[in-house]
């Protein structure tokens, strides 16, 4: 009997943190994102980001006031694909925490950004999705920034 409890257990806890297709792929946009963001690549970008998206970041200034900056989108992806080969940008993601329902995905990711191999600052990116035709697209992204009560 005990033997018999055990499995149903396994197999329960293996199926509340099995992730689901869409959850996968969620994933695998934001993945992506960062593979063309790392690469210059801006067409491995624009595959996984809708052409209305929506980009933020947000932080406390030296004042502590708290502050909110939008990005054109076009903007954003040409300064990541033509900015020189140094400094070195590096950003390590943590960890992903992917939630979807139906064609909207929301994934969470804590992460370092390091420039030429120092530690700049960290903070947290939240990608919203949109599934497109059966592809994620990201459409909003907003970060945190800050150099305090980070893991380093």
């Amino acid at each position: 009997m005990k033997r018999y409890l055990f499995l149903l257990i396994l197999i329960v806890s293996f199926r509340l943190n099995a992730q689901t297709d869409d959850e996968i792929a969620a994933k695998q946009a934001v993945i992506q994102f960062f593979e063309g963001f790392h690469k210059k690549d801006s067409v491995m970008m624009q595959e996984v980001v809708h052409k209305d998206i929506i980009l933020q970041t947000t932080f406390t200034n030296k004042k502590g006031e708290a502050i909110l900056r939008n990005q054109k989108a076009e903007g954003f992806i040409k300064a990541v694909v033509s900015r020189a080969d140094a400094p070195t940008w590096d950003e390590r993601i943590q960890s992903y925490n992917v939630q979807v329902d139906g064609t909207m995905a929301n994934v969470w990711t804590p992460y370092e950004f390091w420039l030429d191999g120092k530690f700049l600052h960290c903070g947290v990116n939240s990608f919203q999705l949109f599934k497109d035709n059966g592809k994620w697209k990201i459409i909003y992204l907003i970060d945190t920034r800050r150099k305090k009560s980070c893991k380093e």
